[in-house]
């Protein structure tokens, strides 16, 4: 991008940031430059817990081992409890069955809790730990490192699964992982039938799932949205994190706000991704 552009899409995210608390990162994909940032240091130092934006790397993992099909439907199951946590879904109650892609796209706690259970305490961990979630992106200098713990059992295993317990990571963590998504989609993995629900799954979260308000007319961009407690309270912070265009990824985008939830970044993403829509359409 040039200067000009670039001094676009900071305002853009000076704007979408204002009155709220938290951090904005926007990141080039294939160099991985910094284009664009509200609160860097926040975004690489604070540690939280990262909600569903770990599913797709969990998804992954299940494709990649065969212990999923992608096509395989599940009931979603109302109320859930997972030990004493209750992790009720929050999507439409009219959604009642999902394969892997929907499940993605609705951010469905019921189908991930049951399908983590096909992998061990051991795989689990290493799916996280590929992703980078918890290594420096190497997009600053001097991070934060996340922490994955191993799951002593079932029901931590799940909630690992769901980001809700056992796993810390920073903003930016989160959004070098998914600038190697990113970065896969452009070598055409989605060609792949392992690969092809995971991204499927966050475009459609954008298209009409849990990441709606994202939504920017004339550009497709995927991701997905994150909502945990922190530690401290029952208060929640929400994320979003994904990038654009989907078809050959340009920008990637990591929104963290302190009080909220996904839905709230995914709104705030909106404004960043408006901008650069703007930006293509002016070249």
């Amino acid at each position: 991008m040039n200067t000009t552009k670039n001094e676009e899409l900071r305002a853009a995210v000076e704007r979408a940031m204002e009155g709220r608390t938290g951090a904005a990162v926007v990141a080039d994909v294939v160099t991985g430059e910094i284009l664009a940032a509200h609160e860097i240091d926040l975004a690489a130092h604070r540690l939280l817990r990262p909600g569903s934006t770990v599913k797709p790397f969990v998804l992954m993992a299940l494709l990649e081992s065969g212990k999923l099909n992608a096509r395989q439907r599940l009931v979603c199951r109302r109320p859930l409890r997972i030990g004493g946590v209750r992790m009720d879904c929050a999507h439409p109650t009219s959604v009642v069955d999902l394969n892997a892609e929907e499940a993605i796209a609705y951010s469905c706690n019921s189908y991930f809790a049951a399908v983590a259970t096909r992998l061990s305490s051991a795989e689990l961990v290493e799916a996280l730990r590929r992703a980078g979630l918890d290594s420096p992106s190497g997009l600053v200098m001097d991070e934060a490192r996340g922490h994955i713990e191993m799951p002593r059992d079932l029901v931590m295993l799940q909630l690992e699964a769901l980001g809700d317990r056992g796993i810390e990571v920073t903003a930016l963590e989160l959004l070098g992982a998914y600038r190697n998504l990113a970065l896969e989609k452009r070598r055409g993995a989605n060609a792949e039938e392992i690969g092809a629900a995971v991204f499927a799954g966050l475009e459609q979260s954008v298209a009409y799932g849990m990441a709606h308000a994202t939504d920017v007319e004339g550009m497709k961009i995927a991701g997905k949205t994150g909502t945990a407690a922190s530690r401290e309270s029952a208060r929640t912070h929400g994320f979003f994190v994904g990038y654009a265009p989907a078809e050959k990824p340009e920008i990637v985008v990591a929104i963290y706000l302190e009080r909220g939830n996904g839905g709230d970044a995914a709104g705030v993403a909106r404004g960043v991704f408006a901008a650069a829509a703007k930006n293509r359409r002016a070249r």
